[in-house]
């Protein structure tokens, strides 16, 4: 290959690794609004949401990020089931509220006295990122810094690998915490029913986006965005980098609070996860939290949660 092919092929590679998280994120935005403008807005994001899956898939496959993470860590049963049971404890609360009066239909829910109905729908959609975002950095932050908290979000800690696949893997209680933190933020706010539909849906895409396994670069999207890059970061055992980075969507309140990481001059770790014990099966990760001193002292971690608190440097 001459010099100037392989410049071209290096110059296209770089063009591909800036580009294919806006790529993502613009097509995914760009399917919800077609449906959103046609009425469809529910089934337009479960087609999107599902093609944006297949196409990580795809890309995993092609162009890893970490090649081992290919390989299987064979929690593909629990991380199913923990996606699967958190939606319908989410469906479940939302169906129970709607019954107790507290909330509307959504995508019929007109706006509050208090939000600027009159603004372009992207004006919008950042003011309801930027409210519901304060709500989940700190539902995400007391996960990681409250021992009570942490023994929930720990079951998400625990995968040894990032893929598209395990963007699900979550405790259903903390899953509801950080519906019950962020959630009555934009209600209280009177954002309308496509608004909050909007931010629901950005999130789910953001979410799987930032645990695939898949060859990207940021640049300053970085600084915005929670991206795949940083979220690496987050899963690190120890704590100095794994403390970090709390933003779901957003690092607007990680850079206010002090708590965003990123360190340019190296990868983030390929070997992820937790000190303590987790069970492997759904069923163990579901109870493991509630009995948790005691399913650590039966592992011979006793000291896990005593260890973690005092030195602050790993997740032991």
């Amino acid at each position: 290959m001459s010099d100037a092919a392989r410049s071209g092929s290096k110059t296209l590679g770089t063009l591909v690794d800036f580009g294919l998280w806006p790529a993502l994120m613009t097509g995914a935005c760009t399917g919800l609004a077609w449906g959103m403008a046609h009425g469809r807005g529910p089934l337009a994001f479960n087609i999107v949401y599902l093609l944006l899956a297949s196409a990580l898939f795809w890309l995993e496959r092609r162009r890893p990020h970490e090649t081992e993470w290919l390989e299987s860590d064979g929690q593909v049963g629990p991380d199913l089931a923990h996606t699967l049971f958190t939606k319908i404890a989410v469906q479940v609360t939302v169906v129970a509220l709607t019954n107790f009066g507290i909330v509307q239909q959504l995508g019929a829910r007109d706006g509050g006295a208090w939000w600027p109905e009159g603004a372009p729908v992207f004006v919008q959609v950042g003011l309801g990122l930027v409210l519901v975002e304060f709500g989940l950095y700190w539902a995400h932050r007391l996960g990681h810094e409250w021992l009570p908290l942490w023994r929930f979000h720990a079951v998400h800690h625990s995968s040894t690998k990032l893929w598209f696949f395990n963007t699900g893997r979550f405790h259903f209680v903390d899953t509801l915490k950080s519906m019950v933190f962020a959630m009555p933020l934009l209600m209280v706010a009177g954002a309308p029913g496509d608004i909050i539909i909007w931010v629901s849906a950005i999130t789910a895409f953001i979410g799987i986006l930032t645990h695939c396994n898949v060859r990207m670069r940021f640049g300053w999207l970085n600084y915005v965005f929670n991206t795949p890059g940083l979220h690496r970061w987050h899963h690190s055992m120890d704590l100095r980098e794994g403390n970090k980075n709390y933003g779901e969507n957003l690092v607007l309140w990680d850079l206010m609070f002090g708590t965003y990481f990123d360190d340019t001059r190296r990868r983030p770790p390929a070997k992820i996860g937790i000190r303590e014990a987790m069970p492997a099966t759904f069923w163990g990760q579901l109870v493991a939290p509630f009995v948790w001193r005691r399913f650590q002292a039966e592992q011979g971690n006793g000291r896990g949660e005593e260890t973690k608190k005092a030195d602050g440097k790993s997740r032991a």
